[in-house]
């Protein structure tokens, strides 16, 4: 898999009339509309979490065919939350950095950060749906791929397994609980920080687009104590 993509530079955080922030650069903001969010700072700092690294998907418009992912094929939903959650990785801090797993398994995550991997999605990998509605429709033969992919639990172990993440995988379709289930995996020890990645897949008949966006929680460092009171 490729994540040798650069970062591009993001206009500040714009509020629109509802709804999330977006903060696509403009230029794909004018094409693509509102980008979704897996969360935004002010809502993880409600949960008591602070984004250390965050990607979408699209960041540029070099972003319109993703790069291939061994072991998925015909749909880009896993695809492109295999990347957005590699750009993630790859931008946090540089004194914490993660290398990605080599295909004989001897390389090892230079991180001793506990991550949880969390995948949410509203309407899942349409694109196989689709393609598996097609063929059983024409009586044709559907291939193992299609069954192992046909739940995004499976992108999430591909993650975990790529980067040598350690912690919990967990999949969720509601978005609005993602926050709720990475800030308890933390509370609970069962992680030190949180992978979350939503992606949703466009209408491709309708001309619709796919984003995805990726933020690495951890929780938010408490505040100093005043002087004369106890810590």
């Amino acid at each position: 898999m490729s994540h040798t993509t650069e970062a591009f530079a993001f206009v500040p955080e714009q509020k629109g009339p509802a709804g999330p922030a977006q903060n696509l650069p403009t230029d794909l903001t004018a094409a693509y509309g509102r980008a979704i969010t897996a969360t935004t700072p002010r809502q993880a700092a409600a949960a008591g979490l602070v984004i250390h690294a965050e990607a979408h998907w699209p960041e540029s418009v070099h972003d319109h065919t993703p790069p291939s992912l061994p072991g998925f094929i015909v749909s880009s939903f896993s695809p492109i939350a295999a990347e957005t959650a590699a750009r993630c990785l790859k931008r946090r801090p540089a004194t914490e950095s993660i290398t990605e797993g080599t295909t004989n398994g001897t390389t090892e995550s230079t991180t001793e950060a506990v991550t949880a991997v969390l995948i949410t999605t509203a309407r899942g990998d349409r694109e196989s749906a689709a393609h598996v509605a097609r063929t059983v429709a024409d009586a044709g033969l559907l291939g193992p791929l299609l069954f192992f992919q046909s739940v995004p639990n499976a992108v999430a172990g591909h993650i975990a397994t790529r980067w040598h993440l350690t912690g919990p995988v967990v999949c969720l379709a509601d978005p609005a609980s993602a926050l709720e289930t990475a800030a308890l995996l933390i509370e609970d020890g069962d992680a030190d920080e949180v992978l979350l990645v939503r992606i949703e897949q466009g209408d491709h008949e309708q001309g619709d687009h796919d984003q995805a966006h990726a933020v690495l929680l951890r929780p938010a460092s408490p505040a100093p104590a005043a002087p004369g009171e106890r810590p």
